[in-house]
């Protein structure tokens, strides 16, 4: 399987061209084979959309002003997917596909609804019935459409059925296929290797991380902070995922850890992530 690393973890190291430059170089040497980028990350972004990925504690930087065509190019790194929202698929379907192409991908992956509500099954079912309109024009134009989760789809729309049951079993396999991210579905609760066997081959691209604590010692109570680690450090059960993800026919895995870095630092953490990954090809 070839690795990527989310553009998401770069906005802190990716503030002007010579930074970007660094960074990619040192994505490159650590073994990734490209960066799965957000189209709020590669133009301008909003105020709205710079203070909530501020607040999460990843913000997207000045990279909306680079030229990350070229820069990947100079790099030698590919793309492997493009993230985007539902609305501009819906609002203007061919620009990002365009832009898709543009990168030579042809994956666009939804990253999930923003001030929606999960636990609605009406809203769910209508959310299913959206994203088989929008596979429908992709596959139509060559392209596919993928849907990325987090915790929330694990909201249950009513008894023994949760939003993602419905969001798997209400859309057409041959319109919508999945980017799975085991990490939120273990933060939710969940089983991650369950539902990658319930995806099975719809499952085409797998956002990978762990998940732990770095707290060591004595501690005032027994609880530890869990937080995003870099792999092979934290809790999960990586192997039987890779094992799982293989038997799906999974192409690409994507790094993508949540600010919780050693020393703070992005590059370092997918430096020492790389060398789990390295262990697994």
């Amino acid at each position: 399987m070839k690795c990527f690393v989310q553009q998401i973890m770069l906005g802190t190291v990716t503030k002007n061209e010579a930074q970007a430059k660094e960074t990619l170089r040192r994505i490159k040497a650590a073994g990734y084979d490209g960066v799965e980028l957000n189209r709020f990350m590669i133009h301008p972004s909003s105020f709205m959309v710079r203070a909530l990925t501020r607040a999460a504690g990843m913000p997207t930087g000045n990279g909306g002003k680079l030229d990350w065509q070229a820069l990947l190019k100079d790099a030698g790194l590919t793309v492997p997917s493009l993230h985007t929202d539902l609305g501009s698929l819906e609002r203007e379907p061919e620009a990002v596909m365009e832009e898709a192409k543009g990168f030579k991908t042809d994956k666009i992956v939804i990253t999930g609804m923003y001030r929606f509500d999960y636990g609605d099954e009406k809203a769910v079912r209508e959310l299913a019935q959206r994203l088989n309109r929008v596979g429908e024009t992709l596959k139509n134009a060559g392209m596919t459409l993928l849907y990325h989760n987090h915790n929330v789809e694990l909201l249950p729309v009513k008894p023994g059925v949760r939003a993602y049951d419905v969001i798997i079993g209400e859309t057409d396999p041959e319109l919508v296929s999945f980017e799975l991210d085991s990490y939120w579905l273990t933060d939710g609760g969940a089983n991650a290797i369950d539902w990658m066997r319930k995806l099975g081959p719809r499952m085409k691209l797998w956002h990978i991380n762990d998940r732990g604590s770095r707290q060591s010692g004595s501690a005032m109570t027994p609880i530890l902070k869990v937080n995003s680690m870099e792999l092979g450090t934290g809790n999960m059960d990586l192997d039987g995922l890779w094992q799982i993800a293989r038997d799906n026919g999974v192409e690409n895995v994507i790094l993508e850890s949540h600010k919780n870095w050693v020393d703070k630092d992005p590059v370092k953490s997918l430096e020492l992530s790389a060398k789990w990954l390295d262990r697994k090809k």
